[in-house]
């Protein structure tokens, strides 16, 4: 594939943000299933490890090195700097797994151009698992082999559908638990992968719908560019092409109108 001008664009911000992956995983990595970790809870009530915040901490001095005018926003330390261009830093995403030693946990680190994401680069590597892109470049993973190119699957049918749901309780909460009944009633398989892990099954075409609520920015943008790039749809759950609906509904694209029919048309019986 010849290389658009926006891949170009973003060629050295990909390079930095894979980069900044490796910082974290020599952060986060270590401290994963510690006899030792610190644990606290926030004020929303959400845990946060001391492997949490030193892989922030990690990210923000690489970029505080080599992009000082950039902004950034993280989940641990907030927002600073400017918004035009701002990287959207998760440092663990899936914190409750790490702290029981379930490796399904992950760093997600996004550059954002006026709101859109443009980069995203995740690492689970608990799992010896990194997914990559940027606008225009493609999407690709790879493990000890070498990079390969994701593609989202070609099931075009929800009978033949896979999907992940995240959790009961979140779509009971934001009250769309019929919704979930009618998806699960319809598609082939359902099951709760959770996290930023469900958004690469789905980039490797292992799935074909991931939707969740009351996500922030940080827990989203990393997935964005490597779902579109493997051929995917990533949009609010009602449809909108933005991450700041707090609620998320991807695809593989190719199903993506039906599953927003499904999951918002009120039955008459």
């Amino acid at each position: 594939m010849t290389d658009s001008p926006a891949a170009t664009d973003f060629t050295s911000d990909l390079e930095l943000a894979l980069r900044l992956a490796d910082d974290a995983d020599a952060q986060s990595l270590p401290r994963f299933d510690a006899s030792d970790l610190k644990v606290s809870t926030k004020a929303d009530r959400t845990h946060v490890t001391d492997a949490d915040l030193a892989t922030e901490r990690a990210i923000r001095a690489l970029l505080a090195a080599e992009r000082p005018d950039d902004g950034i926003l993280g989940e641990e330390f907030g927002t600073e700097g400017d918004t035009h261009r701002q990287w959207i830093i998760d440092p663990i995403d899936g914190t409750a797994n790490f702290m029981r030693g379930v490796p399904l946990w992950g760093t997600m680190i996004s550059l954002a151009v006026d709101g859109v994401p443009q980069v995203g680069v995740v690492s689970m590597p608990a799992l010896g698992r990194r997914w990559w892109a940027s606008t225009g470049g493609g999407a690709w993973t790879a493990t000890d082999a070498a990079p390969r190119r994701l593609e989202t699957s070609a099931v075009s049918s929800l009978d033949d559908a896979a999907v992940s749901f995240q959790s009961i309780t979140q779509w009971a909460d934001a009250g769309h638990l019929p919704a979930l009944l009618r998806v699960a009633d319809r598609v082939w398989r359902d099951r709760a992968y959770g996290d930023v892990y469900s958004y690469m099954l789905l980039a490797e075409g292992r799935l074909e719908m991931v939707a969740e609520f009351d996500v922030k920015e940080y827990d989203i943008a990393a997935a964005v560019p490597i779902v579109r790039e493997a051929g995917g749809t990533f949009t609010s759950f009602d449809g909108v092409e933005t991450i700041s609906d707090r609620s998320v509904l991807a695809s593989n694209g190719l199903l993506h109108g039906a599953f927003i029919e499904l999951t918002h048309t009120i039955p008459t019986s």
